[in-house]
């Protein structure tokens, strides 16, 4: 495999796909051949059309006009998700993309706020985040300013496939060549049993150096051809199934994913300019897929388009997403449920670390080895914040529930919840995509209430915290009197 690269073939498009085409076309330019194949006859696995603030970087470089981009994928954007019954039925709380508070001194916010908050203090943290008190007002304007009190950052709800759509456009007029056709075979190299060449069912023939499998969960060159084991994580996330539904769209257009538990796995509500995406996510072990429609009908808040679609998968991994001279991105490298929004990003992801690591000369043992670690570390962070929403509940009305809070989590996340609720603390990996301010909300919102905090915050007198806290709280209120109510941004913002 020691031979230059000079021609990618992807196969697949969708989301992945032409996110993968469009960036390596936009960063290695003529230096790169590239070719994508699909087949229209091949429906598109939608898995989440919410997303998490680095897509405003992956936009940004492919040089997206941000008022464009909503326009043509139905956008709306996202400031937070809404966690409703999660740990209790009745009870919710919000895990926003903002930093409650401010920088107080030594200390992390959240050890000034545990003080005051044994000194009196009734405010919650969340009432320190601005993040949350625009989603509550059903608010946005985009804040540009140094000061990270008004810091406000976003991500977006779009329609996956017409983003899909959308990229591709700008692809294939940098230069990527598509091929419409169906995959017949995949053909290995006799002697180093890497990827030679696409067999198309039309007779077709498509050779490269370099191929990306976007064939989704089906995996069709990594664990089809190749061989590649999968690494099932359900017995940590047990569900197995979703149904998604579109329904006609509010008139008021709220600026956050809404994710709702039942008694059996959790129902999302995403809103879009032209239509709301809704579905429910559940374990075919506890709940009957009749059962699972019944429950999904019957708590949808607008008249639905179309009749449910059934989306099945196993929580897990590919063990190898890199391998030989094949790289899974997407579908086909592994599969966390939407709880968190990571499933683009972790498209997003794959092709950056590919880039990063992109062969000049050949592909060598070195990159694959530490592609494949890094891929693998970020799956496993993603998958214990996710095991962190079920693991942390105090329902009791559903086995499925008991089974959740009874789970023998990994070691990693085990340390960071005792920590947590000894210390107040929260320590992170460098490359963990969820920060301490996502991980502090969720558990604190999932109701572990730390038992102390660090000393260094009794430093100074009490009186003097408590007015600190209030002068931050009126500052966090500042901006909403300026802001305008989402829809009326996103009519004034993009002219549509």
């Amino acid at each position: 495999m020691q031979s230059p690269i000079k021609k990618v073939v992807i196969a697949g498009g969708g989301t992945a796909g032409w996110m993968a085409a469009a960036l390596l076309k936009k960063v290695l330019a003529e230096n790169i051949e590239i070719e994508l194949v699909e087949s229209e006859e091949i429906g598109i696995v939608g898995v989440g059309e919410a997303t998490i603030p680095p897509i405003q970087i992956f936009n940004q470089y492919m040089g997206l006009d941000e008022k464009e981009f909503l326009r043509e994928t139905h956008a709306t954007i996202k400031l937070a998700i809404k966690f409703e019954n999660w740990r209790v039925a009745g009870e919710s709380y919000y895990h926003t993309f903002g930093a409650p508070g401010a920088q107080l001194g030594f200390c992390p916010f959240q050890h000034y706020y545990l003080h005051a908050k044994s000194l009196g203090l009734e405010a919650s943290l969340w009432d320190f985040d601005l993040n949350y008190l625009a989603a509550e007002a059903g608010k946005f304007n985009i804040i540009k300013t140094p000061n990270p009190v008004y810091e406000m950052q976003y991500a977006y709800h779009f329609d996956s496939a017409l983003y899909g759509k959308y990229l591709r456009k700008l692809a294939e007029r940098a230069g990527v060549v598509r091929t419409e056709g169906m995959i017949a075979e995949v053909l290995l190299n006799p002697i180093t049993g890497a990827v030679d060449a696409l067999q198309m069912k039309d007779g077709k023939r498509i050779h490269g150096d370099l191929f990306i499998d976007c064939t989704g969960i089906r995996s069709l060159l990594m664990r089809k051809t190749l061989g590649i084991a999968y690494e099932s994580w359900s017995h940590l996330l047990p569900a197995n199934s979703a149904l998604a539904v579109p329904t006609e769209r509010f008139e008021k257009t709220l600026p956050y994913t809404r994710s709702i538990a039942h008694k059996v796995g959790w129902q999302w509500r995403i809103p879009l300019t032209h239509r709301n995406g809704n579905g429910l996510v559940y374990s075919s072990d506890y709940l009957s897929d009749d059962a699972a429609y019944d429950v999904l009908m019957s708590n949808l808040d607008s008249k639905p388009l179309a009749e449910p679609r059934k989306i099945s998968f196993e929580t897990g991994r590919t063990t190898k997403q890199w391998h030989k001279n094949v790289v899974a991105i997407g579908l086909s490298s592994g599969f966390l449920e939407p709880l968190e929004s990571t499933s683009i990003h972790l498209i997003q992801s794959g092709i950056v670390r590919l880039l990063k690591m992109f062969p000049n000369q050949g592909i060598s043992d070195a990159l694959i080895t530490s592609y494949n670690a890094e891929s693998k570390t970020e799956f496993e962070t993603i998958r214990d914040f996710i095991v962190l929403h079920y693991h942390v509940n105090e329902r009791d009305d559903s086995d499925f529930w008991r089974d959740m809070r009874n789970l023998t989590i990994p070691d990693r996340l085990a340390e960071k919840i005792a920590l947590f609720r000894a210390t107040g603390a929260v320590f992170n990996d460098s490359n963990d995509i969820f920060r301490d301010a996502s991980w502090l909300q969720v558990m604190l919102g999932q109701g572990i209430t730390p038992k102390d905090y660090h000393p260094a915050v009794k430093v100074g007198a009490d009186q003097a915290l408590l007015g600190a806290m209030q002068q931050i709280l009126q500052a966090k209120q500042q901006p909403l009197s300026q802001m305008l109510s989402h829809d009326e941004f996103l009519k004034r913002y993009t002219g549509a």
